[in-house]
């Protein structure tokens, strides 16, 4: 029992590790703020996948009823939510790389 407990904590320490950003030039930042840009993004990401799940649901929906623009808000929302995920996921390298190009 307490080597599956070990092997299932180094998992999600895995897991949980590959969700950090490398923080590259912005590493000498203190563990606060490090721990709050991780907690705002991780709240933009869960508003985004939020978004893009009542996308989904209005594309559902207007398909049921045969209203096309229904289906198009709905394609809409899933097309912006997702590549304001992507944004958001990658925010700490564009950082690095805007941060680069002023050196």
């Amino acid at each position: 029992m307490q080597v599956t407990q070990q092997i299932l904590a180094a998992d999600i320490g895995s897991l949980v590790g590959g969700i950090n950003p490398d923080w590259g030039v912005f590493g000498a930042l203190g563990t606060k703020a490090k721990l709050i840009i991780g907690a705002i993004m991780a709240g933009a990401i869960l508003f985004l996948l939020g978004s893009a799940i009542v996308g989904a649901v209005h594309i559902r929906v207007g398909n049921q009823q045969h209203n096309s623009m229904e289906t198009k808000k709905g394609q809409t929302m899933v097309a912006s939510s997702l590549l304001g995920l992507f944004t958001v996921a990658s925010m700490a390298t564009l950082f690095t790389i805007v941060y680069g190009f002023g050196i």
